[in-house]
């Protein structure tokens, strides 16, 4: 008959700390946390400071305008470029996130279709209905923002992760506000609605990824 190990030994002859096995799993379980999180708290910080300095440099050219006319072409491109570093850090960040992984960690074409038609439904209405032009610039900005902010809230709530679900929340209600502080005020209001969603989003995950 064959004796059994001896499963407290390890290594050469050395004995098996049950409290250096839990650090080390603990510490891969938050390295695999980080590994797979598509949404990082530095880019999530990151992208705090960009939308508040784009909008904030659009309600800058804004403030002032009486009657209310708009934001002009230099202003509009840095809320353009804002929106396209943001989407390819994003979709960069995600797609390496989730390489290889199936499942519910990725999204279902019929959730991407859904999130598609929440941002570009209210810019298609809001022109069909004359609302598009300068003078209500502000709705292009605040609408989307509430209709998407359910949109992304109602998805999560259907996956459970109640924590993306509040954040979806708290852009529907940026945008509700800024729709009631008037076509300059918008601009200011979502830039500091939506700062304060990200870097709460950074920190709850930032959170997440640390606890024990």
């Amino acid at each position: 008959m064959n004796p059994t190990p001896d499963t407290t030994a390890a290594g050469n002859g050395g004995s098996f700390d049950p409290r250096e096995a839990a650090a080390l799993l603990e510490q891969t379980r938050r390295q695999a946390r980080r590994q797979f999180q598509p949404a990082q708290p530095w880019l999530l910080a990151i992208r705090a400071v960009l939308v508040l300095a784009a909008l904030g440099t659009v309600w800058l050219s804004v403030r002032g305008q009486h009657p209310y006319q708009g934001p002009g072409a230099p202003a509009l491109l840095v809320v353009a470029a804002f929106v396209i570093i943001n989407f390819t850090a994003t979709a960069a960040v995600r797609r390496r996130a989730t390489a290889g992984v199936s499942g519910r960690s990725r999204f279902t074409p019929a959730e991407i279709t859904v999130m598609v038609v929440a941002w570009a439904a209210p810019f298609a209405v809001l022109a069909a209905l004359g609302d598009a032009g300068d003078s209500h610039s502000g709705y292009l900005l605040t609408v989307p923002l509430i209709v998407a902010g359910l949109a992304w809230a109602a998805l999560m709530a259907a996956r459970a992760d109640w924590a993306s679900c509040g954040t979806g929340l708290a852009v529907a209600v940026t945008g509700a506000a800024g729709a009631s502080a008037g076509q300059a005020g918008a601009w200011a209001v979502t830039a500091a609605g939506l700062c304060l969603t990200l870097l709460g989003s950074a920190a709850v995950i930032a959170w997440q990824l640390h606890r024990p």
